[in-house]
């Protein structure tokens, strides 16, 4: 579905995002962009990956914020910045505003990964926590601005940040003039609408596809309304897209330039991080692997040559290891089943005899012998299997039925 505004807005042109890439030289780097021949194979067409995750602060966030405070005059520079952020904009605000001499500020909720925290002050800012979750965080921030005089640094609702991130759809076009067809993740809307200034601009044919989780998909519901919608309580695993309302400004441009608006699933996030670390080598977060989502829910709906942003790689790794058993669930590669024996020395033994046999990799036990449900002679055994699919996790299952074990979950 295409999505067209009756009255097109071009707060940020062609030209605004040259004189960003001329402004960026030798700040951001010109990131890779690597071919993927199993995606190839499963869309039928060549698919390249755009590695936003290998940019400096592992996001894409460093251009748009490099734009942006750059472009402030020397009295605002003097006051310094402040931003809002769980964790990309606030390390590409920090970068840029270190890089610039700005003196920066960046409010973070309480509860983001620590690795991106200390990542944040690495890079020079302040950091200051506050709330639980980033309204309450962004809430804060603006209210810092009013009172110091800081400049509040939007994370994609500016026409300089805009610009900053359509210098990713400059390198696309040359690193694959070919390109039939982009897809990238989607959350305020920043840059999605920069590539695709970019990209339309120069190249009118190309397909531009954004992608959003489906617990924080406030475009297709914008779009259809014509004006922005605010989804209520966004959820997703995927933090560097789940934006509750698309920005002013680049929904405009999302609603006049990007063709269609797609949403996965967590099951598909957590399949496509997979895959990207497996296959392709690449650590991604899940909002960075939403472009390789879409392409694996329905691969034959792009037109190749096709190139995924992987926009970011600021994955905590408490969140990798949970994602990654998750995707590995996803593929019927992790099992996790409770079941009850008789309390008796050997039992244990025995039951991981049984798993041996039907080459089931045991990766946790949780033995129980004390607890109300049970009898007196009873154990309750919870274990943590990999397996190699779909149809090994079936064989398990008939395994230990057949064997006389009682699967309760």
């Amino acid at each position: 579905m295409s999505y067209r505004t009756a009255a097109p807005v071009a707060p940020v042109t062609l030209d605004d995002v040259r004189g960003a890439q001329k402004m960026l030289s030798g700040v951001a780097r010109v990131t890779a962009m690597e071919g993927s021949r199993h995606l190839s194979q499963l869309v039928g067409a060549p698919v390249h990956l755009k590695c936003e995750n290998l940019q400096r602060t592992g996001s894409f966030k460093l251009r748009g914020a490099y734009v942006r405070i750059a472009g402030l005059l020397p009295e605002q520079r003097a006051a310094g910045v402040v931003a809002a952020s769980a964790g990309n904009h606030a390390q590409g605000v920090a970068l840029a505003s270190s890089l610039l001499g700005v003196h920066a500020t960046v409010f973070m909720p309480k509860g983001a990964p620590l690795p991106k925290i200390s990542a944040t002050r690495d890079y020079g800012a302040e950091v200051r926590l506050h709330g639980q979750v980033v309204d309450e965080t962004l809430a804060a921030a603006q209210e810092y601005a009013e009172r110091t005089g800081a400049v509040f640094i939007h994370p994609f609702d500016h026409p300089d940040v805009i610009a900053g991130q359509g210098t990713v759809g400059l390198e696309i076009l040359e690193q694959c003039p070919a390109v039939r067809t982009v897809v990238v993740g989607i959350g305020g809307g920043g840059l999605a609408a920069g590539i695709a200034v970019a990209v339309k601009a120069l190249r009118p044919d190309v397909r531009i596809v954004g992608v959003q989780a489906e617990g924080a998909a406030a475009y297709p519901p914008s779009l259809a309304a014509g004006r922005p919608v605010a989804v209520e309580h966004p959820s997703t695993m995927a933090d560097g897209i789940k934006v509750g309302r698309p920005g002013d400004v680049p929904f405009g441009i999302v609603g006049d330039l990007v063709d269609e608006v797609r949403t996965v699933s967590e099951d598909e996030l957590s399949t496509a991080l997979l895959l990207c670390l497996e296959r392709a080598k690449l650590v991604v977060e899940p909002a960075g692997a939403s472009p390789v989502a879409a392409l694996l829910s329905e691969p034959g709906a792009f037109a190749g040559p096709v190139v995924a942003v992987l926009s970011g790689g600021n994955v905590d790794p408490v969140l990798m290891q949970g994602v990654l058993r998750h995707g590995m669930a996803a593929q019927g590669r992790y099992l996790a089943v409770r079941l009850r024996l008789t309390d008796r020395p050997g039992a244990l033994a025995t039951l991981l005899g049984v798993l041996s046999v039907v080459d089931a990799n045991v990766l946790d036990v949780s033995h129980v012998r004390t607890d109300p449900r049970l009898g007196l002679t009873e154990a309750e055994v919870e274990l943590h299997l990999e397996t190699k699919g779909p149809e090994h996790c079936v064989e398990v299952g008939r395994a230990l039925r057949e064997a006389g074990y009682p699967v309760i979950g």
